[in-house]
């Protein structure tokens, strides 16, 4: 086994030096295996306010061991009253830029943050389909929010493939932004 670690290692070295942040784990670590460590080794709280998802991104970090020492809940937000009523979502936002929109997903986060009271909050919206598209904002466009004290970002995405594909594949975006933004803090 030795040996074969050896010849593994410079490999494996030149890999996380091109990749960088790309890579987050080794062996069968997932993605929310990562952010829950980093939760613990940066000592932060997470929340999440989902829309598109419908708690899929909190049930990935239910499911790792130690998740409720940094993981403190979310907050499914399908309907945009739910948006308004229990993230503070301006409902003007709602009016002018619709639910599917980078506003929408950033107030939707930075109102998690509050209501949650949280260190990081990240929030999940689009149109997973087969229905509700239109020309503007097609099936499989999303947008991943992410709030932390002292700021706010979005991140949009466009996917093909099922109802069920487009929702992993945003879960798991949302993950990573907690990711990248936990390696960036101090």
């Amino acid at each position: 086994m030795t040996e074969a670690q050896a010849q593994i290692a410079p490999v494996e070295a030149t890999i996380r030096d091109r990749l960088g942040k790309l890579v987050f784990g080794v062996d069968d670590e997932e993605l929310q295996t990562a952010v829950i460590r980093l939760l613990h080794e940066k000592r932060k709280s997470l929340s999440t306010a989902e829309s598109i998802t419908g708690g899929l991104v909190a049930h990935r970090l239910a499911q790792i061991p130690g998740a409720s020492d940094w993981f403190r809940g979310g907050i499914v937000a399908y309907d945009n009253r739910v948006k308004h009523e229990q993230l503070g979502v301006p409902t003007e936002l709602l009016e002018t830029h619709g639910a599917v929109s980078a506003p929408v997903a950033e107030a939707m986060a930075a109102g998690c943050l509050t209501k949650l009271k949280t260190d990081i909050a990240v929030s999940t919206t689009g149109l997973a389909g087969p229905g509700g598209a239109s020309a503007e904002k097609p099936v499989g466009l999303v947008f991943v929010g992410l709030a932390w004290n002292g700021g706010v970002a979005s991140f949009p995405f466009n996917w093909t493939g099922t109802r069920i594909e487009i929702q992993s594949r945003t879960a798991k975006q949302a993950l990573n932004a907690v990711r990248l933004k936990l390696l960036d803090l101090a």
